[in-house]
């Protein structure tokens, strides 16, 4: 299963791709736009937006290319690695159906 971070703090990348491991995703995480990153995302599981720390032309790109895929997209306003595990547990109590 693999998740693409869209947003964020830089210096918190790899804290980012290790709580995602802890829920058995691969993570790409881009916390700033370098490129075309429509060419970059490929077709992850799910898409997660961290509203409050990104630009509003790499939030459209971000989903232009989810709604092409049929990805989901989850928001999140905080970027803290805590709304980040809550997120990616709560996304795992409802594939349990708990």
């Amino acid at each position: 299963m693999s998740v693409v971070i869209i947003g964020g703090n830089e210096r918190m990348e790899d804290k980012y791709r290790n709580i995602c491991k802890s829920y058995g995703y691969k993570a790409k995480v881009f916390t700033k736009e370098s490129g075309a990153i429509k060419k970059k995302i490929g077709s992850p599981n799910l898409m997660i937006l961290f509203t409050n720390t990104v630009s509003h032309k790499m939030v459209l790109s971000a989903s232009q290319e989810a709604k092409k895929n049929n990805v989901p997209i989850a928001c999140c306003h905080s970027s803290s690695a805590t709304a980040l595990g809550n997120l990616l547990s709560e996304r795992a109590k409802a594939a349990v159906g708990v």
